[in-house]
């Protein structure tokens, strides 16, 4: 007979059985201390594919990892089947501290941050001269992205057959960002990729720009192998023109360094940028803003960087180039 109340005893308890087996639960995950080094290369449909060491392997992430994603450019800890043969999957156990992380935002007021890639240490905005014409607020908008994320700029400017890039260089001369110029008739004879190659020496590259202006084409004569490693990556628009819909880590022929194609973009928004780090890239200005008021937007009446210009400590142009660079994320690409 069973008892109640005060006078139970443990022969009373009822124990639940574990309809999962006799193993308790546990919140200790194994440490994977003998897992693969790998690279991711791209992401499609929550399968990634990853260099590890000379071959690629395909995998997925995780459940021990949560929401943790892994990205191109990420360096990652791979465990299961590492041979690469078809119809074989491994597992993406850690995800290794990055370098660098290079965000946006579809659009101004969007929250949800979009990571791009991981550990690049060089943004090359791509952009036409003519046939797109130029989107200088684009630009102005991936040049903040870059010094919010730590990367160098870098620009690339194509089909200078059909205009000249002076006019456009007069906007960017004072922030001192290198730049290639490049027409079509020197990417088909491959001197514009010599001329980009070397400023991608030793470094992991993303290259970014909207449709059209040549990013995947310059890409495809960087890394002729290229075709080879895409596969569904690329798809052909009614127009006949290759588009990238994922972005893909490439390395250049000679092992020099990397090159990241990413998606064409049609805006690129800055809801995750901190404005105050913005300074961080202008290091002729930065000592003067001790002198401003908290919470500075370095464009308002008792901004201290006005007064340092005026003592000859920058060019008067840099400040301009500033201000214009943080006055990207309060205004619309088509304001």
């Amino acid at each position: 007979m069973r008892r109640y109340g005060k006078h139970t005893d443990e022969d009373d308890v009822r124990v639940r059985p574990n309809r999962k087996g006799n193993r308790p639960r546990t919140s200790i995950r194994p440490k994977h201390e003998d897992a693969a080094e790998g690279l991711v290369l791209t992401v499609d449909r929550g399968r990634l594919t990853v260099l590890v060491d000379d071959r690629t392997i395909t995998a997925m992430k995780a459940r021990e990892l949560g929401r943790k994603s892994a990205v191109v450019g990420d360096r990652v800890a791979v465990v299961g089947d590492l041979s690469g043969a078809k119809d074989t999957l491994a597992r993406i156990v850690r995800v290794e501290e990055r370098s660098s992380v290079l965000r946006r935002t579809a659009d101004d007021d969007d929250p949800y941050e979009r990571v791009v890639v991981a550990n690049a240490d060089q943004l090359a905005i791509v952009t036409a001269l003519a046939d797109p014409e130029p989107r200088p607020r684009l630009i102005d908008r991936c040049l903040v992205a870059a010094y919010d994320a730590g990367l160098e700029p870098l620009l690339v400017l194509t089909k200078s057959d059909l205009a000249s890039a002076e006019t456009l260089m007069e906007s960017y001369g004072s922030l001192g960002v290198p730049y290639v110029v490049t027409n079509r008739e020197e990417l088909s004879n491959g001197d514009a990729a010599d001329r980009v190659r070397e400023r991608l020496a030793g470094r992991v590259t993303a290259f970014v720009g909207h449709s059209g202006v040549g990013k995947t084409t310059l890409v495809n004569a960087l890394v002729p192998d290229r075709q080879r490693a895409t596969g569904h990556v690329n798809r052909v628009t009614g127009r006949g023109r290759h588009t990238t819909t994922s972005a893909l880590a490439l390395p250049l022929p000679d092992g020099s360094g990397w090159v990241i194609d990413t998606p064409g973009v049609r805006s690129f928004g800055l809801h995750h940028v901190d404005p105050s780090r913005v300074i961080h890239a202008f290091p002729d200005l930065e000592p003067g803003t001790e002198g401003c008021p908290r919470a500075c937007s370095h464009d308002e009446q008792d901004c201290a960087l006005d007064q340092w210009v005026a003592d000859g400590h920058a060019d008067p142009q840099r400040l301009y180039s500033l201000r214009r660079l943080l006055a990207t994320r309060e205004r619309r690409e088509g304001d």
